[in-house]
């Protein structure tokens, strides 16, 4: 993919996390209701389980096809042939597949047990291609190169405790840098590799930070643009100098603006990008590099350009707008400038745009509260939309599945907050219980998407299901983005009361039956919820969630620490020390009084274990229910299906027992 694509849409900050190990129906006696004994699922050795009841078989069996749908997420196009690899699941993980036609079988080319999600045709004649993998979730990606003619793997990387990834070809295409930690573990650093000779790697600049990223190569080779991020709201473009590893800055970085992809136009005069300068959200521009002459092209659509991605004579683009959740693609003329909206899309959230070597076709990742996502390309010339993928649904009918609803509320200040409703099933009557769910970042939006296994509540519990997006989050603009810095953190919080508030005036909600979720951030605000609100919830399950911004800064992963210091504050300064210590629910606990679930992946880089095992121990000491499930071979959220199935089966116990009141 070229630096400038599409955004990658996550989908862990829009669902509860999922995933752990090989799972076994097995009769362990355990006695069921008139001494009969009943068949429970088994333990594989990778998960750690404390304060789950034994979940009976009868539970797989019953929810099975919730479990069972799949996705295809599209990943390169062949450099000659009207094919592409796509990553999906046959097995427990994803894995890369070819398909060489639309509608065409998924031939598997990667068998791992970890999963592989990314790749990159080699761009002259696709005889191998590069992907990356890492293992137990730890995110350490290593480089592999598969060969074509006989399937071998070869390892490209070094295979240790270092971040790879950001492939981008050069126009010679014979290279690609990359960004690596290897020299530190900290620092970001643009290399350069000959995959068919890993040995050559070289660095092209040495740099420091952990945000930095390759976009794209100047039409010579002999400049490279890259992006230097530092948060959501800042960030710099430079030009490096390839022979020499000399910086020039595109950009004044005394600013803060953010940017996001940069691609050259074939001629190198003009560099496209996106940017929320002199503006609140980001639009599309073009800069003559040599003079830092601008022009800004989308200044009349008020919402966010995401991502876009220029054709390869130059002679046209494509670009995307989040708005208000929803994906919505345009076509430009380069030359003049002009753009129209492209029709008959279906509605949904689009990622990962790619054109193909002849500029005909550019392909994409479609994913929509009916459909799981699925790989699609769009004919520039004729305007034709093809379906590549068609993924299976698991025995679920599209047509009994709820659709969102936007709806929005006056947070404590006055302020807007809006957010995704989906309701239960209409056959389900009265005043409905109600979940949660709050999505990680805290840079992130929930949006309106497939959402798989969380149908089962919708369908069969009649639970309504809400994902909010607080202050923080993206998609509204660069201001609203920033209400919850610092020592504003709890003001986000704040959010999810005037939420509760909300439910308590809706004729068709519960508001004595209200359970919070989150993952990451999202699990922070899940813990800061049963703190603050715990007269007001039911119960809580916390996915790979802060417990104290302090001891998560000490140990999260070096590359990531500075970063996350931007957004959450500085551990180091004595005031902020002090807040996360009067904010943190670890210190706090003692007011957790309902039922809590906790799920970790062991391997966690980003918040790691500690951060589970200290909130864990404390809330224990209350005397109420808390469940603990870690996946021993997961890492920031569960990958595995088997795992996904698991925690799937223990959090309908935990809901039915502890939200249903055993209905």
């Amino acid at each position: 993919m070229s630096a400038a694509n599409w955004e990658v849409f996550d989908m862990t900050k829009t669902k509860t996390w999922l995933m752990l190990w090989c799972l076994t129906i097995v009769n362990l006696g355990h006695l069921a209701p008139g001494g009969a004994q009943e068949r429970v699922i088994a333990l594989g050795e990778n998960l750690v389980v404390e304060g789950i009841p034994p979940i009976p078989a009868e539970i797989a069996e019953r929810v099975a096809r919730y479990t069972e749908a799949r996705s295809a997420a599209f990943v390169d196009w062949h450099p000659r042939k009207r094919e592409m690899l796509i990553s999906t699941r046959f097995g427990n993980t994803n894995q890369l597949h070819a398909v060489k036609f639309p509608g065409g079988a998924r031939h598997q080319l990667t068998f791992f047990q970890e999963p592989v999600g990314s790749g990159s045709w080699e761009p002259r004649s696709g005889e191998y291609f590069v992907f990356s993998r890492d293992v137990g979730g730890n995110e350490f990606g290593q480089f592999y190169r598969y060969d074509l003619a006989d399937g071998a793997v070869t390892l490209l990387t070094d295979g240790g405790r270092s971040q790879n990834g950001g492939i981008v070809w050069n126009r010679a295409k014979n290279q690609f840098m990359y960004t690596t930690t290897r020299r530190n573990g900290a620092d970001r650093d643009i290399w350069l590799m000959d995959p068919l000779r890993p040995e050559s790697s070289r660095p092209i600049a040495e740099l420091s930070g952990g945000g930095w990223q390759g976009l794209d190569w100047s039409p010579d080779d002999a400049h490279i643009v890259v992006m230097e991020y530092l948060s959501v709201n800042q960030s710099n473009l430079w030009l490096i100098e390839v022979a020499t590893g000399e910086r020039m800055a595109l950009n004044d970085s005394s600013q803060t603006v953010s940017y996001g992809g940069a691609q050259f136009d074939p001629e190198g005069k003009w560099l496209y990008f996106t940017s929320d300068q002199d503006h609140e959200f980001k639009r599309l521009a073009r800069m003559d590099w040599k003079t830092r002459d601008v022009n800004w092209l989308t200044s009349d659509i008020a919402w966010d350009v995401t991502g876009f991605e220029l054709a390869p004579d130059g002679r046209h683009a494509v670009f995307l707008t989040n708005e208000a959740g929803l994906s919505r693609a345009y076509v430009m003329e380069s030359e003049t400038g002009a753009y129209r909206a492209i029709e008959g899309l279906p509605l949904g959230v689009i990622s990962g745009g790619r054109w193909d070597a002849q500029g005909e076709e550019i392909a994409f990742t479609l994913n929509s509260a009916k459909s799981t996502a699925d790989v699609y390309s769009w004919n520039l010339a004729t305007g034709d939309l093809t379906r590549w993928t068609e993924s299976e649904l698991g025995g679920l009918n599209p047509n009994d599945l709820s659709e969102p609803v936007l709806i929005g509320w006056t947070s404590f200040d006055g302020l807007e907050i809006t957010g995704f409703l989906y309701p239960a099933a209409r056959r389900f009557t009265g005043k409905r219980p109600v979940i949660i769910n709050i999505h990680g970042g805290p840079e992130g939006q929930s949006r309106p998407v497939f959402q798989g296994r969380t149908n089962y509540f919708l369908n069969e519990l009649g639970v309504v299901v809400i994902y909010p997006n607080v202050r923080g989050s993206t998609g509204y603009g660069k201001t609203f983005v920033t209400l919850d810095n610092g020592m504003l953190r709890e003001d986000s919080v704040k959010d999810i009361g005037a939420l509760l508030d909300w439910i308590a005036k809706q004729p068709g909600l519960d508001a004595e039956r209200v359970m919070v979720t989150g993952g990451s951030y999202g699990g922070y605000m899940t813990l800061a919820c049963a703190v603050h609100y715990n007269d007001r919830l039911r119960c809580s399950l916390d996915v790979v969630g802060i417990s104290h911004f302090g001891t998560f800064l000490k140990n999260t992963e070096s590359y990531r620490r500075d970063l996350r210091r931007v957004e959450y504050g500085d551990e180091r300064d004595p005031a902020m020390a002090e807040f996360f210590e009067r904010i943190s629910p670890l210190n706090h606990a003692h007011r957790i009084a309902k039922p809590l679930f906790v799920v970790q992946g062991g391997n966690d880089p980003r918040v790691p274990l500690s951060e589970a095992e200290q909130i864990v121990a404390r809330v224990r000491a209350n005397g109420s229910p808390v469940w603990y499930l870690m996946a021993k071979d997961e890492g920031h959220g569960f990958r595995k299906k088997s795992n996904a199935d698991f925690q799937f089966y223990a959090t309908i116990m935990f809901i039915q027992q502890h939200l249903l009141d055993g209905e």
